[in-house]
């Protein structure tokens, strides 16, 4: 991991997004982008210095903009990091995505108001957009304190697919951060078995990691999968829960589009996708 992006609108929990960026930073000795993405009344980009002055409250706003970003900046940079920070005017999800793209980001940390009226449009952009279609591993933080380095990863998945190389990602984590990765499988109403008929897709997953030792194995038959991924977090301690997306096709067959919107909408932890 060599380049995190963290795209912020500076509230409470980008806030938390902008910590959690800082300390994987810290912890793969990454490079850091704070992006900013503000709405303006006008193209602001293509005012002269003459026009920008008949919208003073658009002026007072960039220059808090630019003030906070250099916070961060400062912040970064005291804790031994190269960091690099962007303001971009009156754009759209694409651009946080193109930004990421021409930067080569493997990660990014964003915040989402989750809990409270859902998954709102961050930077002109939906937060749910950015994790459907960005090529990488995307962390979104939520309305519960961050607790970081990650104690305890769920890996949910149905296992019937091959998400070996997801998998891999949570591993990277886990093993930096001394981990325990749960791996859950949630049985619905269309093919509720025994548990030892769930753990089976499991087992034969498990025989490509023949070194991973530090998890657990985890069958749940409920109505449906957030259900499940909710009665588990009951009894068992997370810090973070991880799913696999198919990108613009759409979550794997165990996460419809509904359901991976339910699990990143109401979840309080920090969600992280992974793209097939």
């Amino acid at each position: 991991m060599k380049n995190i992006l963290v795209p912020t609108d500076f509230s409470k929990n980008c806030n938390k997004a902008e910590e959690l960026g800082i300390e994987m930073a810290k912890l793969y000795n990454s490079e850091i982008h704070f992006f900013h993405l503000m709405k303006t009344p006008v193209d602001w980009v293509k005012l002269d210095k003459q026009k920008e002055k008949r919208y003073p409250e658009t002026l007072k706003e960039i220059g808090v903009v630019k003030s906070k970003l250099r916070e961060l900046e400062k912040k970064a940079e005291h804790e031994g990091l190269k960091c690099r920070t962007f303001l971009q005017f009156d754009s759209g999800q694409k651009d946080i995505l193109e930004h990421s793209g021409h930067f080569h980001h493997d990660f990014i940390v964003t915040g989402s108001s989750g809990t409270r009226g859902g998954i709102r449009e961050l930077m002109g952009s939906n937060v749910e957009k950015i994790v459907r279609k960005a090529d990488v591993p995307v962390v979104v933080v939520k309305d519960e304190e961050v607790s970081f380095p990650f104690k305890d990863i769920v890996f949910v998945s149905d296992f019937l697919q091959d998400v070996s190389d997801a998998f891999k990602q949570v591993i990277s984590i886990a093993e930096k951060c001394g981990a325990h990765i749960h791996l859950l499988r949630v049985n619905t109403q269309t093919d509720f078995n025994s548990i030892e008929q769930g753990l089976n897709p499991i087992n034969e997953f498990l025989k490509k990691f023949p070194d991973l030792d530090n998890f657990s194995m985890n069958v749940y038959n409920e109505p449906d999968v957030e259900t499940g991924i909710n009665n588990f977090l009951r009894y068992k301690n997370a810090d973070l829960i991880a799913m696999c997306t198919h990108g613009r096709t759409g979550f794997l067959s165990l996460f419809s589009k509904s359901i991976a919107e339910g699990v990143t909408n109401h979840s309080e932890l920090p969600v992280m996708t992974i793209k097939m």
